[in-house]
């Protein structure tokens, strides 16, 4: 049996005729760049997110890099985050001339240790104007303790949530945890365009004017350009494929959390593998369903002989990649983060999933754990 990463098309297929609906509205409507789909789009997703605005951008880097910005953070400010997340969460940072703070994560959930975040705030001179929580994986980060520490050091607290659409912290969801919440509508996401989108979300009136007024080239009105601005805008038709797509998170979103407790009950007792683990209070979406193991290349090889295609989410962490590798650190710094990037080994899991392949799936981790016994 082979088991994809992810069956977009099988997602697409049942809901071909809405989509082609939400394309032919775009069409007749002419309206390709923002417009009224976008409109929608917002509204709706704000009112999902449990907030009062929504703007919707380009991508998820994009909508990262503009709350920093509509935040005025720039050169000479530093920007704490997580060191094991992908590349773009400290990319959007060094977009806007400030220089990512790295701090290690917490062993079980993955996500910003605050512990280690007191620390590093402890430690720093130079003004830490925000804090990004990275919601990894579908999992929430610690909101409570990163919000009191950030208020400490008066930071704003930006969600890195392209992960965890509709993910509740405290029975809040993401998105609405923070000064803002930062989205990608990659494909493979939760809630996933036909292309590239994201979004920014907030409470906050002046901020979601501020980023509206970033993703448009700065028009305050047409051709009247009030600040540089940035084209950072969404596809009209992005939009009206979401819309169709928003509908159905609810549901979604449910069958990864069944599917994860199949993998749960069918490998509890696996030695040699750790589980990921849902925080108390942390309403876990499973964008990913990831599991440790120390020899993780050897289980990967494994299960991709076996037609199953297992992913590594990250390989490296941020503070050994050549990009950031100006930022001085070094190996050894984020010890969590360095085995968390050894261990890591994402298991096929998409709501389209059958059950008959999660069994296969965990037949195949049985079978290679007796092979090591």
């Amino acid at each position: 049996m082979r088991i994809p990463a992810a069956d977009l098309r099988g997602q697409h297929e049942p809901l071909r005729a809405e989509l082609m609906a939400a394309f032919g509205r775009v069409l007749d409507a002419s309206a390709f760049i923002q417009g009224a789909e976008v409109e929608a789009f917002e509204r709706e997703f704000a009112a999902l997110c449990g907030v009062q605005h929504a703007i919707a951008v380009s991508n998820g880097t994009d909508a990262l890099a503009l709350a920093l910005r509509a935040l005025d953070i720039g050169p000479g400010d530093l920007v704490a985050l997580p060191d094991f997340t992908f590349a773009a969460t400290a990319e959007a940072v060094c977009h806007v001339g400030a220089q990512p703070l790295l701090v290690d994560i917490d062993p079980n959930t993955f996500t910003l240790d605050p512990e280690c975040l007191h620390a590093v705030l402890q430690g720093q001179k130079g003004p830490v104007r925000a804090i990004i929580a990275v919601h990894l994986y579908g999992q929430p980060a610690a909101m409570a303790e990163i919000t009191a520490l950030a208020d400490e050091v008066g930071a704003a607290v930006i969600e890195d949530a392209a992960q965890a659409h509709g993910a509740r912290f405290a029975g809040r969801r993401t998105g609405g945890l923070g000064r803002a919440g930062c989205f990608s509508f990659y494909p493979s996401k939760n809630l996933g365009a036909l292309g590239d989108a994201g979004a920014v979300t907030t409470d906050d009136a002046a901020l979601a004017a501020r980023v509206a007024l970033l993703r448009d080239h700065g028009q305050a009105a047409k051709y009247v350009h009030s600040v540089v601005g940035f084209n950072c805008r969404m596809d009209g038709v992005q939009a009206a494929l979401l819309r169709v797509k928003l509908s159905h998170l609810e549901s979604w979103n449910a069958r990864r959390q069944a599917l994860a407790a199949r993998y749960r009950r069918a490998l509890a007792d696996v030695p040699g593998i750790t589980l990921p683990e849902a925080a108390a209070g942390r309403e876990h979406v499973y964008h990913l369903f990831v599991v440790r193991c120390r020899e993780r290349d050897a289980l990967h090889r494994h299960l991709n002989e076996q037609g199953i295609a297992a992913g590594v989410h990250y390989p490296a962490p941020i503070h050994l990649q050549p990009a950031l590798a100006f930022l001085g650190y070094r190996a050894g710094d984020f010890p969590v983060a360095e085995i968390a990037a050894r261990e890591v080994l994402a298991l096929p899991l998409y709501p389209e999933l059958a059950d008959e392949a999660v069994a296969a799936v965990c037949e195949a981790v049985r079978a290679w754990a007796r092979q090591q016994a």
